[in-house]
């Protein structure tokens, strides 16, 4: 589309938007654990390191799509491997300064994935430096390939306090809400062009009520 019509305020508008929808609304996120390059002891001449040794694990909002599981039968049995598709919002990542790459772990539910791919996949209105959202492929990884403790939501069937997430806290472009640090920017907000939404970060918790949920009924 025209760059006559297309100005860096629309597309400072669509990147707070997909904000507002994967931080505010739809509330998936993940765990990144990224390969340390200083504690890790990576060969001069192949680049690789032996043994990898990980960074913290990094929180990211995201969408999650899971793909049909494939099985795979060796001489020990059958075993089950997922494969994962995320978008990520181009603009947080550089907000955060995170880069993914390929190499990198995941977490997501009880399953880790190593990232196979994490293209650029859309752009905003064909301009091609401004990017929407990276497409990351994670393919579940072997067990005792990667270990680490367990975050987030895990499953029902588990049948513990914090197997299912029952508060979710929106960001809305606030720097912290009750859950901490969120490093969260929208763009519009920071040129002044909008102001902050008066009632702050909303939630959504479990109440004793019928419906359980706060959402249906007032806080």
């Amino acid at each position: 589309m025209s760059r006559l019509f297309i100005t860096s305020r629309e597309i400072n508008f669509l990147n707070d938007i997909s904000k507002e929808l994967v931080k505010d609304i739809v509330g998936q996120k993940i765990y990144l654990y990224q390969v340390s390059e200083i504690l890790s002891n990576v060969h001069d001449i192949y680049e690789e390191a032996e043994e990898k040794i990980f960074d913290n694990p990094i929180e990211l909002e995201c969408l999650v799509t899971y793909k049909p599981q494939a099985i795979k039968t060796d001489k020990f049995g059958s075993e089950e491997y997922s494969e994962i598709e995320l978008k990520i919002q181009s603009r947080d990542l550089l907000d955060k300064q995170i880069e993914i790459l390929e190499g990198d772990f995941f977490s997501y539910g009880t399953k880790f994935f190593e990232i196979v791919t994490a293209p650029t996949s859309e752009t905003l209105f064909g301009q091609i430096e401004y990017s929407s959202f990276i497409t990351v492929t994670g393919k579940q990884a072997r067990k005792g390939t990667f270990l680490s403790k367990i975050f987030g939501p895990t499953s029902e069937s588990y049948n513990d306090k914090d197997s299912i997430q029952d508060t979710f806290v929106q960001q809305r472009g606030f720097s912290s809400n009750k859950q901490g640090e969120t490093n969260d920017v929208r763009e519009l907000r920071k040129k002044g062009i909008i102001d902050a939404p008066i009632t702050g970060p909303k939630e959504v918790t479990k109440k004793s009520s019928s419906n359980g949920s706060s959402f249906y009924g007032d806080e």
